[in-house]
């Protein structure tokens, strides 16, 4: 079956990507969904360069989106009805943990386009999830912190046995960072035929989160 493949930049989307190739998918393209103006992916606040960097040493075709600020359920359907006469597309690989109100919406957009929806990565159980991330040889890094949880102090911090431990002692966190607790990007991994180069720049607050520029 032929699919496209949600792309945040961050583990989880890396990872359902990875996962559905796995299970035989043939993944035409990955997504990554912008702010209007096209320089930062949507909430993990990575440039579309990075990304492009990204998709370059994963040697998927990469679909960079801007979207509106108002009105994205309809930009998204217009954008797969597009894939579906382009690429012949049956289904989009989701990201997404355990939310339901996520995956009620998933549901109704992918009914409404006639395409199945596909969700490697949907659980209850975010230790284990996390877990077979990092023994699957996977890397990522935090980038973006909820400056009320987590703050500035964890930006930066490699995904590892340690940062789950250290997450766990404080309790009352997702540990994948499900609720917005935090975000990544993936450097490495077995879905990568090489590391990802890059440098990490700046910190800034914006909009109550901590942002690690990666560049």
């Amino acid at each position: 079956m032929k699919v496209v493949s949600l792309w945040s930049g961050g583990k989880d989307s890396c990872f359902a990507c990875y996962k559905a190739k796995s299970q035989g998918y043939k993944i035409t393209s990955i997504i990554n969904f912008t702010n209007p103006d096209g320089t930062d992916s949507v909430s993990h606040g990575l440039s579309a360069d990075i990304i492009k960097r990204q998709a370059d040493l994963i040697d998927i075709p990469l679909i960079q989106k801007a979207m509106p600020r108002k009105g994205y359920s309809e930009a998204f359907k217009i954008l797969i009805e597009e894939l579906k006469t382009k690429e012949s597309i049956e289904g989009i690989v989701f990201g997404d943990i355990y939310l339901q109100v996520h995956r009620d919406w998933i549901d109704k957009i992918c009914d409404e386009l006639k395409v199945k929806a596909i969700l490697p990565v949907w659980t209850d159980d975010t230790e284990k999830l996390v877990n077979e991330i990092i023994d699957s040889g996977f890397k990522s890094i935090v980038v973006s912190t909820r400056e009320d949880i987590l703050g500035e102090q964890w930006l930066g911090r490699e995904i590892n046995s340690e940062f789950i431990k250290d997450l766990k002692a404080m309790g009352n966190i997702d540990l994948c960072g499900e609720k917005g607790e935090f975000h990544t990007f993936v450097f490495d991994g077995p879905i990568f035929k090489n590391r990802v180069r890059f440098d990490r720049g700046r910190t800034r607050l914006q909009d109550n989160r901590w942002f690690l520029e990666i560049c």
